[in-house]
């Protein structure tokens, strides 16, 4: 082991005087000795520059051999690379960027020399005569705007012209030239020209409506508002184009590859082709709005499509509902599916391909149980050598019911990523397919199925959450393994929120145990959940965009949602009057002899969206809280001796007479009144109601105690012992005002100084139910 260590000793030492020999400092190259693949490319490197050069490597050369090292993705193709290095025939970075991008673009050998000679600058001389006269035609062009401006003038902007004319000249000798050019033509410097140049006072642009865009989709144009869905940060912005799959990183290349690729951008037409596909066996939640925004979001940004693709390759737990609600929630979202399709379209291809995955010898019949396959070092097994003619026999007797559940199975031959060995492609389930009835009763994975319906819809970027990492070894091996059309996998980070739970399993519970009434009860975070609560889709929307698309997982806070609730809301939801703990009080002066009408703006910031009437009579109703009998320091609402003003009546009310029950509890107030504009300003507004309609309102607090019910350290009794007695309220007799009496379900109000709520489903004639949404402003006790 002592002589290993040296022995490993002794190489370090050999490498540290191969790196600091081309140029690096002993700092960087010990940093690099680090990174065992880049050190063991550039160690290849610069031993073979030195068999052609000699010991002595100039600190260019070896500055363009660690660049090569540590840039090329593709190792099989450095000795090329390093060939014209060493001939110096690659002299710049610049050549060096082509010669890279050249390789990067052609995935299969052999290269052709000369073609790639020709993009890379190879043998091309760019003589002083030819930098001369390239920059003196540019500084021709902007001669006038030269003379103006003078060194005011943007000069990166002459060398930028100046180096697409000569694409191969070097950038020091086009610099030098220009500041030999301009001061040629302008002469030296004066004191004006040193003079810092004034800011220009920003102008203020006037206010304008959202800008509306033409948006293409599916084939149609139609025009609405740009969204924060097409400003996706992150991992979007490195993407590959449509049918340059090859130039991701980690991805397989065979013969058949770049045939595969020309023939699917035949068929797509270069078109971006995302897809959705969620399990049909549950209601969608938060964190499949961020998946429903990446996949339909980066393809409606890019002018593509998004297919809706359901995984139905479970029978036992798949319901019809589960299928409507899911494209109900992504309609809902504002997204329109390309086209709707389903795993179990494709059974029978992908049945085929299982035959032709054994018939190559990728594939087997298996007997171990789950249970002896589970983890992550199971014991190989005994039939992974079994002869192709006897799989192929017991594969079909396993279609035709032969084996029970269990007892057969046929798994690929591959290792993925995570150590997981011969993943199952199919298993048998004697239970009807809601689509394909009796026929089948062996049903594909996961593993097996997904990829190759990516492949059969031809989709360009396969988006999918961080945990699927461990699948795209297997993804990019079956494509392969089957001569088809391979999409590229991308991972992103899953969005999680605090406070609550989205698992299927748990949100069953809670619905068992009665602590939610279902999977849409506004305290949950489901999808359908969020819009009973009044959630506008623009929130959730707006929401999942500032999270952006990231690699590592975002776990956010719940009041992050709300805010952009109240931000959309405060545009969208007009506004009304409701008391929630109503006290009567009769104005013993009113001014008239019958009802008023009050005018009352729909959005008091902008009443050119319209005004709704509300009745003014003798009697109306404010909160208990909005009164008290005694007058205490810094109280401003209505007290004996304290008028208020009532919110768009044009009055102000003063108290006259406490009417009180036996339990000396306030149950009225007798008032009088005076014309706003005669009486003392007061010193505060309320909202009230007359003639109202009865209401329920159900006051919504968090599901959970603690930011993560489901961490055994935070929760010890489990994610059920975590409830909140406290999280809705139930408030059975409110009052608001008539305005609202038409609205329908899910239609959504301000009422003023309470919050924001929506017409719940439980509404009936004579008795509707409002859901606060969210508070006017955020709890401070919620940051």
């Amino acid at each position: 082991m002592a002589a290993a260590g040296a022995m490993a000793a002794a190489e370090a030492e050999e490498a540290l005087g191969l790196f600091t020999g081309i140029g690096l400092s002993e700092a960087k190259a010990r940093e690099t000795l680090r990174n065992g693949a880049l050190s063991a490319q550039l160690r290849r490197a610069v031993l073979q520059a030195r068999s052609a050069l000699g010991p002595a490597l100039d600190k260019a050369t070896g500055t363009l051999l660690y660049n090569a090292a540590a840039r090329l993705r593709d190792p099989k193709h450095l000795g090329f690379l390093v060939g014209y290095i060493a001939r110096r025939e690659i002299l710049t970075d610049l050549q060096l960027s082509a010669a890279l991008e050249y390789v990067r673009s052609h995935p299969l050998e052999p290269l052709d020399a000369a073609d790639f000679e020709r993009a890379c600058g190879v043998g091309v001389c760019v003589t002083p005569e030819q930098i001369e006269e390239a920059v003196e035609a540019v500084i021709s062009e902007h001669r006038a705007e030269l003379l103006a401006e003078r060194y005011r003038f943007n000069m990166g902007l002459l060398m930028g012209e100046a180096r697409s004319r000569l694409r191969w000249a070097d950038g020091k000798t086009i610099k030098n030239e220009v500041d030999l050019q301009v001061l040629h033509l302008l002469g030296p410097k004066t004191e004006a020209d040193l003079e810092k140049k004034p800011k220009a006072a920003k102008a203020r642009p006037a206010p304008v409506e959202k800008q509306k865009v033409a948006v293409v989709e599916n084939g149609e144009v139609g025009t609405e508002t740009r969204s924060l869905l097409e400003q996706l940060r992150g991992e979007a912005l490195k993407f590959h184009k449509p049918g340059e799959n090859y130039k991701t990183e980690g991805y397989v290349v065979t013969p058949n590859t770049m045939a595969l690729l020309k023939q699917h951008l035949a068929i797509t037409g270069g078109q971006v082709r995302t897809r959705f596909p969620p399990e049909p066996n549950g209601i969608l939640h938060i964190g499949h709005a961020k998946a429903i925004n990446f996949n339909f979001g980066y393809a409606k940004a890019n002018g593509g499509v998004c297919f809706l693709r359901y995984d139905d390759t479970n029978p036992e737990k798949e319901e019809e509902k589960y299928f409507t609600a899911i494209r109900e929630m992504v309609e809902w979202l504002g997204y329109q599916p390309y086209a709707v399709t389903h795993a179990s379209d494709y059974f029978d291809q992908l049945y085929t391909w299982a035959l032709e995955l054994i018939r190559r010898g990728q594939a087997y019949v298996c007997h171990q149980k789950v249970e002896e396959i589970k983890g992550h070092n199971p014991p190989p097994s005994p039939w992974r050598d079994r002869p192709v003619e006897e799989s192929l026999v017991l594969f079909e007797d396993m279609r035709k019911g032969k084996f029970g559940e269990g007892e057969a199975t046929l798994r690929m031959k591959l290792v993925m990523e995570d150590g997981k060995m011969d993943p199952v492609a199919y298993r048998v389930k004697f239970t009807p397919h809601h689509r394909t009835g009796d026929k089948w009763c062996i049903y594909p994975t996961y593993d097996y199925t997904h990829c190759l319906c990516d492949s059969i819809e031809h989709i360009t970027h396969s988006l999918c959450t961080k945990e699927f990492q461990a699948r795209r070894s297997s993804y990019f091996w079956l494509c392969n393994a089957l001569d088809v059309y391979c999409p590229v996998q991308w991972e992103y980070g899953r969005l999680n929120l605090l406070y609550t739970v989205v698992s299927k399993r748990k949100i069953i519970r809670l619905v068992e145990t009665g602590a939610v009434r279902d999977w849409d009860d506004p305290r949950l975070f489901t999808l359908t959940a969020l819009r009973r609560r009044g959630f506008p889709p623009e929130a959730i929307n707006n929401f999942c965009a500032r999270v952006g698309v990231t690699v590592a997982q975002a776990t956010m806070e719940p009041h992050l949602l709300e805010a952009c609730a109240r931000e959309v809301l405060n545009e969208q939801a007009p506004r009304a009057m409701a008391v929630l703990e109503p006290l009567k009080v009769t104005i013993t002066n009113f001014p008239a002899p019958k009802a008023l009408e009050v005018l009352v703006p729909n959005f008091p910031a902008d009443e050119s969206r319209g005004f709704h009437k509300v009745p003014f009579q003798p009697t109306v109703y404010i909160e208990e809280t909005d009164f008290r009998e005694e007058l205490d320091k810094g109280y401003k609402r209505l007290a004996p001796g304290q008028p208020v003003g009532l919110r768009h009546a044009g009055y102000v009310i003063a108290v006259q007479n406490i009417i009180k029950d036996t339990s000396g509890r306030v149950i009225e107030l007798e008032v009088t009144c005076n014309k706003s504009d005669v009486a003392e300003k007061p010193k505060a507004f309320i909202h009230w109601v007359s003639e109202p309609l009865a209401c329920e309102v159900r006051l919504y607090e968090r599901l959970f105690l603690h930011k993560n019910p489901e961490d055994p350290a935070e929760v010890p009794g489990g994610f059920l012992s975590d409830l909140n007695p406290d999280s809705l309220h139930v408030v059975h007799n409110a009052l608001v005002d008539s305005s609202v009496l038409s609205a329908r379900p899910f239609d959504k109000f301000q009422f003023e100084r309470l919050g924001y709520f929506s017409v719940d489903p439980d509404s009936k004639e004579g008795k509707m139910v409002f859901n606060r949404t969210v508070t006017l402003k955020e709890d401070p006790g919620k940051a």
